[in-house]
C-alpha cells in the first residue's frame, strides 16, 4: 500500500525532447532552442541555489555595519549671580532649591541617517541607551565645597530598560567644572583590544574575536607556515615564535592564544567646560563616534529578497510540473506516432509481430502457456542479463502474489 501511495507521489521530472523527435528536420531547430534552454536553465539554478546558500550563511551571521554617532553636550544655568543680581540669605530656599546657584549637564546622542537611502528602506534608529554599555561622569570640582555627587555612573541593567535618548544632571554651584564623559560603547559583534605582541605582527589594534582569528590565519596562509605534512600544524616564524611559546601549535589551538592577547576596548573619552559664570552656548558641542553594529537595513532587504524567492520558487515549480507533463505527453504523442507509422507501412506482417511479441512477453512474464515458457530460448536463460530485465521484478511479484494466493484458498 505504501508502495503505491510513493508512486502516487513521484512526480514526473524528465523535462527532454526523445531524440528521434529532435531528429526529424521538421521539429530540428525547436528542438535544438529547446535544449538551449534547458542548459540556460540549469546554468541558472545552480547560480541560484549558490547565491541562496551565500544569503541564509549572511543571515546566520547577522551582517554589519559601521555607523555614526553623534553625541551632543549642553549645559544650562540657574540662579546665578548674575541673572538673579545680588540676593541676601533670606532669598534661598534649600527645600525647593530656589535661590541656589545650579547647572544642568545634558548628554544626548542620536545615529546619523544612511544618505542617499530610500525611505522603504529605513528602519527606526537605536535609542542612545541601547548603544553603550556604561558611561561614567567624573567633574572636576573642589571636593571641600562640593564632596559628594562628582562621580556619576549609568550601568545598564540585567533587566530590561526604558530606551533613553539622553541623560540629564543636574548639580549645585557657581564655580567653573571641568566634565570627563566616559562612554564604553555596545558593538556587534564585540570587539577587543589586540595586545601589542599580536596587533604588530598582524596588522590590527581593535576588532572582533572572529575577525582576529581571520587575520591570524590569513597570515598564516601568507606566510606558508602551515605543515606540509601534518596540515593541523602551524609553524611558528620570527614573529610569532615569542607569541607561540615554541616552534609551533596546533590548528585547534589558535582560538585559545588568541583569547591570551585579547583585552577589553578603550572607552570614549570626552572632555567638557562648564562655566556658570558666562552665557551658555546657544549651540550643543557635538562629537562624531564609528560604532559597528548589526546591519538591519540589510538585513530586512535580505528577509524581503528571501521571502520573494520563496513565493518565485512555488510559482517556478508550478511551472517545471507544466513543462514535465507536457514533455510527457510528447513522448507518449511520439510512441503512438511510431506505433500508427509502422501498422501504416504493411499492416498484416505489423499485426503478426506485434501478436507473437504480446505472446511471447506473456508467457516470458507468466512462465505459462501452450508452450509452457518453453518459447523462451535456452541461450537466453543461460545470460545473467535476462534476469535483469525490467519486466523481471513485475514477473517475481505476479508470481509470488499467485502463489500466496492459492496457499490462502487452502
Amino acid at each position: 500500500m505504501d508502495g503505491v501511495k510513493a508512486a502516487k507521489r513521484r512526480k514526473i521530472t524528465d523535462k527532454s525532447v526523445p531524440n528521434a523527435l529532435a531528429q526529424l528536420p521538421e521539429f530540428a531547430e525547436d528542438s535544438q532552442m529547446y535544449q538551449s534552454l534547458l542548459e540556460m536553465e540549469k546554468k541558472l539554478d545552480w547560480t541560484m541555489n549558490r547565491k541562496k546558500v551565500e544569503v541564509q550563511d549572511a543571515l546566520a551571521r547577522n551582517p554589519t555595519t559601521v555607523r555614526t554617532l553623534r553625541l551632543f553636550l549642553s549645559h544650562t544655568v540657574s540662579e546665578q549671580s548674575w541673572q538673579t543680581g545680588e540676593v541676601g540669605a533670606e532669598g534661598i530656599n534649600f527645600e525647593t532649591g530656589q535661590g541656589i546657584p545650579a547647572w544642568t549637564l545634558k548628554v544626548e546622542g542620536r545615529l546619523l541617517e544612511l544618505p542617499n537611502q530610500r525611505a522603504r528602506d529605513r528602519v527606526p534608529l537605536r535609542k542612545f541607551s541601547t548603544l553603550i554599555k556604561r558611561m561614567i561622569v567624573e567633574l572636576d570640582r573642589d571636593p571641600t565645597l562640593y564632596p559628594d555627587g562628582n562621580v556619576i555612573e549609568w550601568p545598564r541593567g540585567p533587566t530590561v530598560q526604558q530606551p533613553l535618548d539622553g541623560f540629564t544632571i543636574k548639580r549645585t554651584g557657581d564655580q567653573p567644572t571641568k566634565v570627563r564623559l566616559i562612554i564604553y560603547l555596545e558593538q556587534t559583534p564585540e570587539q577587543y583590544k589586540v595586545a601589542p605582541d599580536l596587533g604588530n605582527v598582524l596588522g590590527i589594534k581593535e576588532e572582533s574575536r572572529v575577525g582576529i582569528i581571520q587575520a591570524m590565519w590569513n597570515y598564516i596562509k601568507i606566510n606558508g607556515l602551515q605543515d606540509k605534512t601534518d596540515r593541523r600544524r602551524i609553524r611558528a616564524d620570527d614573529y610569532l615564535r615569542p607569541i607561540f611559546g615554541g616552534e609551533g601549535i596546533m590548528f585547534h589551538q589558535l582560538p585559545e592564544l588568541v583569547n591570551r592577547y585579547l583585552m577589553p576596548p578603550d572607552p570614549v573619552v570626552i572632555h567638557y567646560s562648564i562655566n556658570p559664570a558666562q552665557i551658555p552656548p546657544e549651540r550643543p558641542s557635538a562629537w562624531d563616534i564609528e560604532i559597528k553594529m548589526e546591519d538591519t537595513s540589510l538585513k530586512s532587504r535580505i528577509m524581503v529578497t528571501v521571502q520573494s524567492s520563496k513565493d518565485s520558487a512555488s510559482d517556478l515549480t508550478k511551472l517545471d510540473d507544466e513543462i514535465a507533463l507536457l514533455s510527457q505527453s510528447l513522448h507518449n504523442s511520439h510512441t503512438k506516432r511510431q506505433f500508427l507509422q509502422s501498422f501504416a507501412r504493411d499492416p498484416a506482417n505489423f499485426i503478426q509481430t506485434w501478436l507473437a511479441s504480446q505472446s511471447r512477453d506473456l508467457e516470458s512474464v507468466l512462465g505459462s502457456g501452450p508452450s509452457e515458457g518453453a518459447t523462451i530460448r535456452a541461450e537466453e536463460l543461460r545470460r545473467s542479463d535476462f534476469f535483469r530485465l525490467p519486466w523481471v521484478e513485475e514477473a517475481v511479484a505476479v508470481h509470488e502474489g499467485l502463489r500466496l494466493a492459492s496457499r490462502g484458498m487452502q
